[in-house]
């Protein structure tokens, strides 16, 4: 007799990420959901605000201005408003098309993209979840994603309410002082890919430089 056991794969828990990393969306592949955390403190210098891009000059960070993110006292990132006052949308659009402009799948997405940023969402909570429904999309992620209901420190969370599976907490995993550190340390590395720019693989960048080479392939990547 063969007995067939079913392991249980877990739910993921991340902060909001402006354009992801590749190592983000990696860490989804095999999870039963997503869970997105909505009541933690905003923390400068890191992905809430930020992504790596690969330019002719080398990897660039491209950041969102925000209205008090220089706060003393503690902000919920849910609450952080985008600074529109700053030209930042021309610009990040106009860093894409010079950095990415000539790649097989500019044109394919960059409109979707223009769409998002035209909607003007006040808060950069808001941007990023509509940034992340679409990166899921386009690589065929299809797990339900959730938003946490309090706030629990790590390693203190037993479950989340009605968890698909055990919690991974990954939250402020990844960073772009280290880019190029996994969200699993036990996780493989994405495998290198055909870039835009230079000769040797620039690991750690945005899902933007992989779906802009690769397209709708770009899913395969993440296994």
């Amino acid at each position: 007799m063969r007995l067939c056991i079913v392991l249980s794969m877990p739910d993921v828990l991340f902060e909001t990420q402006y354009h992801p990393p590749i190592a983000f969306f990696a860490a989804l592949v095999g999870a039963e959901a997503l869970w997105v955390e909505a009541h933690d403190h905003y923390r400068k210098q890191t992905y809430r605000n930020r992504c790596l891009i690969l330019t002719a000059q080398g990897v660039k960070p491209l950041t969102v201005p925000v209205i008090d993110g220089n706060r003393s006292e503690k902000v919920l990132s849910s609450l952080i408003e985008i600074d529109y006052r700053q030209n930042w949308r021309h610009q990040h659009l106009h860093t894409l098309q010079t950095a990415y402009g000539g790649t097989p799948y500019f044109e394919y997405y960059i409109d979707y993209l223009r769409d998002i940023y035209q909607q003007k969402p006040t808060r950069l909570f808001d941007l990023n979840l509509q940034l992340l429904h679409f990166y899921c999309r386009c690589l065929r992620l299809r797990l339900p994603i959730h938003l946490t209901t309090d706030y629990q420190p790590a390693g203190t969370i037993a479950a989340l309410p009605d968890p698909a599976g055990p919690l991974l907490d990954l939250r402020d995993s990844l960073s772009p002082k280290h880019p190029t550190r996994p969200a699993q340390p036990d996780r493989a590395s994405v495998p290198a890919y055909g870039q835009h720019f230079g000769k040797d693989f620039a690991p750690g960048l945005s899902i933007l430089d992989l779906l802009f080479m690769q397209g709708p392939a770009a899913g395969s990547f993440l296994a």
